[in-house]
């Protein structure tokens, strides 16, 4: 069986991705056709809803990861009924929080996820294999982005069942009062924390970048899970070029 999404991101395997927040499944296949290794569905801050992001999830070619709003039970369990390939939650303070949200996503008796038929297992035709395997081949990661997540990172990183801890640098400078500026020194060494809890624990480590340049840094850092811009960014990026080129 090839590997899964969740067991590539174990074995903290280089997965490059890309943020969709834009509800056309156009361009969940194109950028399934670019190489991305995976896709960052948000339904947090992105206008999508379950609906709208299990269309993008069908066009996909590559596993997709969905970021759910928050980390409440019914949240979960709709973005991987879906069929996410796994779940990132954002705010993830407490070791606590943690360890709820790694219950609400797997099946007993490793959690209470509930059961019922939908496209992650084919509508039914494929229930048995799914619900058999999908404990292991399905991804758990949780969102670094406060300062008080840094301050319990140890405790999070040592949660049974969290894959990843993906680090979202934007809000973690406001919580530290220097909203925007993610090479403050500040930042850069609360960054260097988390790192440090992962590598410690043996998790996989995530971070989004603007660009790919700054995501290298990061991977040589240890990153393995890097999600490099957006949907809507790179559209308006490719544009502008072609105009300054042309103007």
């Amino acid at each position: 069986m090839t590997a899964s999404f969740a067991e590539r991101l174990r074995a903290r395997e280089k997965l490059v991705g890309t943020i969709v927040t834009l509800a056309a499944p156009e361009v969940a296949e194109v950028l399934s056709g670019a190489g991305f290794d995976w896709l960052f569905v948000d339904t947090e801050h992105a206008p999508l809803d379950m609906l709208a992001a299990q269309t993008l999830l069908a066009a996909a070619r590559v596993p997709c990861v969905v970021r759910v709003a928050d980390g409440h039970e019914a949240t979960i369990k709709k973005a991987l009924d879906i069929g996410a390939a796994g779940i990132v939650v954002p705010m993830v303070n407490t070791a606590s929080q943690a360890r709820s949200i790694v219950q609400f996503a797997k099946y007993p008796p490793l959690g209470v996820r509930g059961v019922g038929i939908v496209r992650a297992q084919g509508y039914g035709f494929g229930f048995a294999d799914y619900v058999n395997t999908a404990n292991e081949r399905t991804a758990v990661i949780v969102q670094c982005e406060h300062v008080a997540a840094v301050e319990a990172i140890d405790a999070i990183a040592a949660v049974e069942g969290v894959d990843a801890i993906f680090v979202g640098p934007y809000d973690l400078s406001g919580s530290m009062g220097r909203l925007g500026d993610v090479e403050h020194p500040e930042v850069l060494a609360a960054l260097a924390t988390v790192r440090d809890a992962c590598q410690r624990a043996g998790r996989a480590l995530g971070i989004y970048v603007a660009s790919a340049e700054r995501a290298r840094a990061f991977v040589a850092q240890g990153y393995s899970l890097v999600a490099v811009g957006i949907d809507a960014q790179l559209l308006g990026q490719a544009g502008r070029g072609i105009v300054a080129m042309l103007a």
